[in-house]
């Protein structure tokens, strides 16, 4: 999908969990095509935030339009990947089942899929290398696997943007790699990646946008800009430069 605004607007949002305030007056402007960095020290409300980005969480007040529209139109066009923590890997669930779950809402609850919709799940999964291993449980796949096999779900549901909570977490530094260039394949191909990211140190490699959150937003745009901003000692308490050998 292209348009000639952001991908994501977000107005005037808050949310409370009882009297507890999570974020407030939230006001973003994200652009397409980008891969996109939610930073802030832990307790800030990233992951509040991107819940209401894929409309799983309802805010306490203000709203968000994806692609110029209310984001409840709009909820095929976004995937969610959730945290690992927040996955059933237990559940018997191979990754072709994941993915065709993804296919279901194009057909009649009474309905199979289509010869058409089961070749779209199958690309999907090998575009993301996992034909050989497409029968693996879920739960016995590695971590990077484990995210391969949710970005094949998002790919085959047709998914424009894809809303990504620590993808890296419990990964190690090759894997890390392998999925920065995943999405920046998909970035090319016209994908929006906005992911939940604490690592200063690979920051400015590879994200494009980076919304700088601290409850509120303390400032928003592009990598290089924020990540060198006063405002990084406002919300980590010290400035960050990287070693240089």
């Amino acid at each position: 999908m292209t348009t000639q605004g952001p991908c994501i607007e977000v107005q005037g949002l808050s949310v409370y969990y009882g009297d507890k305030e999570a974020i407030r007056d939230i006001d973003l402007s994200l652009p397409e095509g980008k891969i996109i960095g939610i930073m802030g020290p832990n307790g800030s409300g990233k992951t509040t935030l991107l819940k209401c980005m894929t409309g799983l969480l309802k805010p306490s007040s203000g709203g968000i339009k994806a692609f110029g529209k209310p984001l409840i139109s709009q909820r095929s066009q976004i995937s969610y990947i959730p945290q690992k923590d927040q996955v059933d890997w237990d559940f018997p669930l191979s990754i072709r089942d994941l993915v065709q779950m993804s296919l279901y809402r194009h057909v009649r609850w009474y309905q199979k899929l289509s010869d058409k919709l089961i070749k779209k799940g199958d690309e999907a999964i090998d575009s993301m290398g996992l034909t050989d291993i497409q029968h693996t449980q879920i739960g016995e796949l590695s971590g990077g696997q484990q995210q391969r096999a949710f970005i094949a779900r998002a790919l085959a549901s047709n998914a424009n943007i894809l809303l990504l909570d620590e993808p890296f977490t419990g990964i190690d530094a090759k894997t890390t790699d392998d999925l920065i260039r995943i999405f920046q394949t998909l970035k090319n191909e016209g994908k929006t990646i906005v992911l939940v990211h604490h690592d200063l140190a690979n920051a400015k490699s590879f994200l494009d946008h980076v919304v700088l959150l601290k409850k509120t937003v303390l400032k928003s745009g592009e990598a290089s800009d924020v990540l060198n901003s006063p405002e990084l000692v406002k919300a980590y308490g010290f400035s960050f430069q990287p070693c240089r050998n």
